[in-house]
């Protein structure tokens, strides 16, 4: 059979979708608009809001030069300083921080509050991972591998509050769990990663697995989408990391039956529909 398969998750998540939604609407109504970071891991569309008039600030200290404006917090959220400085400023704060990574937020200050040690699983150079932490008011440690924990002394004397990033491997956040759970007596793992992200890889990996070639499409700063390759390149040797089609060599499909593709969730549907219908017409002319 000579086939292209899209994965039904592929694309925008909730969290994203109603993040971006948030910034168009606002720039339909001109003025000051800013995003703190780039709304979503895809260049395509901060180019787009770009042209719209919405500018990305990335740092605290931009924050303070701003007087006045609306300023909008993505999906991946902030920690409780950078939210404070937007409010203290006077500046008309947006928060489209996803639900779930608000969830997490909540967890850990409470957790925190409690006295208790704040352990997350994730990335500690992406900035959802680097807001979870800024709402932490106590000990607390980010690790991804099972070497960091290697390096963190918990007292046994203390309870534990383990969190993950949403977009973390489902697998390697319980293989991780269970390695801290041997080592600290007294510990409440909270499984945060989202329920789209875990249906996302568990898809991609079985498309992988019956694909001759697996394209995964994503922005490269775009964590769930490496994820997303690191899962499908396990299972399928032939697979491609692309942003957009531009970035598709289409001849390495020359001698393949079966192309599977999936996306990040910061990728739009229409870089995904013409990555599709590339691939299927290549398929169509290799029989």
């Amino acid at each position: 059979m000579n086939e292209v398969k899209l994965a039904k998750s592929a694309g925008f998540c909730f969290g994203v979708k109603r993040a971006v939604d948030l910034v168009y609407e606002e720039a339909k109504k001109g003025g000051d608009i800013y995003t703190y970071g780039p709304i979503i891991h895809n260049e395509e569309v901060v180019g787009d809001l770009e042209n719209k008039g919405v500018r990305v600030i990335n740092s605290p200290e931009e924050i303070d030069n701003l007087k006045s404006g609306t300023i909008i917090i993505r999906s991946h959220g902030v920690s409780k300083d950078i939210y404070d400085r937007m409010i203290n400023n006077g500046l008309n704060v947006i928060d489209a921080t996803c639900p779930f990574v608000k969830k997490i937020h909540n967890i850990v200050s409470e957790e925190s509050n409690k006295g208790n040690v704040i352990v997350i699983v994730g990335n500690k150079d992406h900035p959802e991972v680097q807001g979870i932490n800024g709402w932490s008011n106590g000990e607390t440690y980010i690790i991804d591998s099972k070497e960091e924990i290697d390096k963190i002394t918990i007292n046994n004397g203390k309870k534990v509050c383990v969190v993950a990033q949403t977009t973390f491997n489902f697998n390697k956040f319980k293989e991780l769990v269970e390695i801290l759970t041997k080592r600290v007596y007294d510990i409440i793992a909270v499984n945060t990663i989202c329920n789209a992200t875990k249906e996302r890889q568990t898809e991609a990996k079985s498309l992988a697995l019956e694909s001759d070639a697996m394209i995964v499409i994503g922005g490269r700063h775009s964590s769930n989408t490496q994820k997303l390759y690191q899962i499908c390149k396990s299972e399928c040797d032939n697979t491609m990391y692309i942003q957009t089609l531009d970035d598709l060599v289409i001849d390495e499909l020359t001698s393949v039956r079966s192309v599977g593709i999936t996306a990040g969730a910061s990728t739009p549907n229409n870089i995904i529909e013409e990555v599709w219908q590339a691939c299927q017409k290549k398929i169509l002319q290799n029989y």
